[in-house]
């Protein structure tokens, strides 16, 4: 097993924190190649579709509200919009299932999707509900998609976490909080750290078959709907806006626009410069070190003034295993390999 150490060893991108999505894929050619995003139709993942589609790619996005998916991508030619929620495991299944009668082979799968700090809630099956979608959906879909990402003979997986994996490790004693006060930071920070170990865990069975996975943090972006759970003076106190509400562009400390925020998992998916590689967490269009407790609070409590970097227990492969056991035990769902 490769050492966290040695996994998250930059690779020299010529990219950077203030790069678009349009940047990195540039003189990038697509054609042939399908691609699955999640979240597609809102914030970075619809710039993540927009971007793979001017590349020449075929584009599926799953939703659960298709007519908020049809109105956002109509400016996007050729974009195949199907039923699926992340919540609803049949649905999930018969995504997969319908996908997988297609008979394409499945290049790009992106991740994209997600929640934040929700007020206590559980799915139908008791599970918390950020762990639940942010983790656990994308775990079942990803395994039911399995023969597909094989069938390309070269697929990356690509999961959108963020730096607020920082706040909670995974906590395996109790992870819907039964026996603890729930607080929504945390539950995101603990799901946020499961897409990294998945990434992680993901690559490690996946690489044999040319399927290579990677984890990021996009940045902090304004106005993709991911923070309508906070009140305006809770996006105020995050430091994002201004005192007049409006979005601060600070690309260096994390804060930035929606083609910026985009092209961290638009690089993940199709960068050469990551070919041969895998299981790794970037930010700003790069590996991201390892990075410990003691340094992330030495630096600030500012959140997005802090160096970028992954925390050790993010990239623990023992961790990484533990969790795909568990995510196997909690969906039912076993990667048929």
């Amino acid at each position: 097993m490769i050492s966290n150490e040695v996994l998250q060893q930059p690779v020299g991108s010529p990219f950077e924190a203030a790069s678009t999505a349009e940047e990195v894929i540039a003189g990038i050619d697509l054609t042939g190649k399908v691609a699955i995003v999640t979240g597609g139709y809102s914030g970075i993942g619809l710039e993540n579709v927009r971007v793979f589609r001017q590349a020449g790619a075929q584009v599926i996005v799953p939703t659960r509200d298709h007519a908020r998916a049809v109105k956002a991508l109509e400016g996007i030619d050729g974009v195949e919009i199907r039923q699926m929620d992340l919540l609803d495991p049949a649905s999930i299944d018969e995504f997969a299932t319908w996908f997988l009668s297609t008979n394409r082979p499945l290049h790009l799968l992106v991740n994209s999707a997600g929640i934040m700090a929700n007020p206590f809630t559980l799915d139908g099956r008791g599970y918390e509900i950020q762990f639940a979608t942010n983790h656990l959906g994308h775990f079942q879909l990803t395994a039911r998609l399995w023969p597909a990402l094989k069938q390309a003979n070269g697929a990356r997986v690509v999961s959108v976490s963020s730096r607020g994996h920082r706040r909670s490790a995974v906590i395996f004693e109790d992870l819907h909080f039964e026996h603890r006060a729930y607080d929504g930071w945390a539950a995101y920070g603990q799901s946020k750290t499961a897409n990294v170990l998945f990434a992680l865990a993901l690559d490690q069975r996946g690489r044999e078959y040319g399927i290579r996975a990677f984890s990021l943090h996009p940045g902090a972006i304004v106005g993709t709907g991911l923070g309508k759970h906070l009140s305006a003076e809770d996006i105020r106190r995050l430091g994002v806006v201004d005192a007049q509400g409006r979005p601060i562009i600070d690309p260096q400390r994390q804060l930035k626009t929606l083609e910026q925020g985009a092209s961290t998992q638009v690089w993940c998916a199709v960068s050469p410069l990551l070919n041969g590689l895998g299981g790794a967490y970037c930010e700003n269009n790069e590996i991201s070190p390892v990075v410990t407790p003691e340094e992330v609070s030495a630096w600030s409590q500012d959140i997005l003034a802090q160096r970028p970097g992954v925390m050790s227990f993010a990239v623990d492969p023992e961790a990484a295993e533990r969790l795909w056991q568990v995510s196997e035990q909690l969906t039912g769902v076993i990667l048929d390999k």
